[in-house]
């Protein structure tokens, strides 16, 4: 069983970021630049693995997780892990998926801790622990949405500004107007479309934004129900040994598959279904 471990973020012992993020990668050859990265769970799972050989089964674990429904599922398998060897961290799941910096730091400050207390020196290769599979860093959700923004931004312009061009030089042509008139006669034009593109630039940002708020609201509400359909089931494998009715009831319904689909942790073809987790 584990050695349990409490600790603050105020202890004076805590590593910096720095010096974290270079224990992780030196210890499982990863390649991670960001504490956030860490978000994913699987550096987590594999520290178990290296500490009580055999309570994880890494086969399970999504080392190329890049969506929030994968790190979940990264994170229920730690869960389970901790269950198993006694450990009454409380893994804050909906705080750690979203790639925040101080969630995960917190974390891990409480994990290295943790890892200090129950690691024997062993000698581990967690590159063939995990087959070689490479573990995807995590992206960050921010420069995602500012890379999404860009884009219809930069495609709306050129759209707006080219169909007038063509008229600008066929008017100049007819008129007879000298380059320096059509050089003062341009700007308005331009001046005009520009701002047809700035008003429709705006109403896409403020789309987006809606859009936004809207994943985020139903995104809450996921996790809402996922957290207490896990405490449901944390509570029926508790008294399962009890032969009760109930307990098989609720049990049956939560583990209940439509058809084409199985829960992640009894499918190993689970890689191949990566949009059916959202249903759990």
């Amino acid at each position: 069983m584990a050695v349990n471990v409490h600790s603050t973020s105020v202890t004076s012992e805590n590593l910096s970021r720095h010096d974290m993020l270079a224990w992780v990668n030196d210890s499982l050859q990863l390649s991670y630049t960001k504490v956030e990265q860490l978000c994913s769970g699987a550096a987590y799972c594999q520290f178990m693995d290296m500490l009580f050989p055999g309570c994880i089964h890494l086969r399970k674990v999504k080392f190329q997780a890049k969506l929030e429904h994968e790190y979940i599922h990264n994170f229920k398998v730690l869960q389970a892990a901790f269950k198993k060897m006694g450990v009454d961290k409380i893994i804050p799941v909906e705080r750690l998926v979203k790639g925040k910096f101080q969630d995960n730091f917190e974390f891990i400050q409480w994990f290295k801790k943790f890892f200090d207390a129950n690691y024997d020196g062993k000698e581990y290769n967690p590159l063939l622990a995990r087959q070689g599979q490479e573990v995807a860093p995590a992206p960050n959700p921010g420069d995602q949405m500012f890379n999404k923004h860009k884009k219809p931004i930069g495609t709306a312009v050129p759209q707006r500004t080219s169909p007038t061009g063509p008229k600008n030089i066929q008017n100049a042509t007819r008129m007879n107007i000298t380059p320096s008139n059509i050089v003062r006669k341009n700007p308005p034009l331009a001046r005009n479309g520009g701002s047809e593109a700035d008003a429709q630039i705006l109403e896409l940002n403020q789309q987006l934004m809606d859009l936004k708020l809207t994943v985020d609201g139903l995104e809450k509400e996921r996790d809402f129900y996922f957290s207490k359909l896990r405490d449901i089931e944390l509570i029926c494998q508790e008294h399962e040994s009890e032969n009760s009715p109930i307990i098989s009831g609720i049990i049956s319904i939560l583990y209940a598959t439509e058809e084409g689909f199985a829960p992640p942790e009894d499918d190993e073809q689970e890689e191949q279904h990566p949009e059916d987790q959202d249903e759990y």
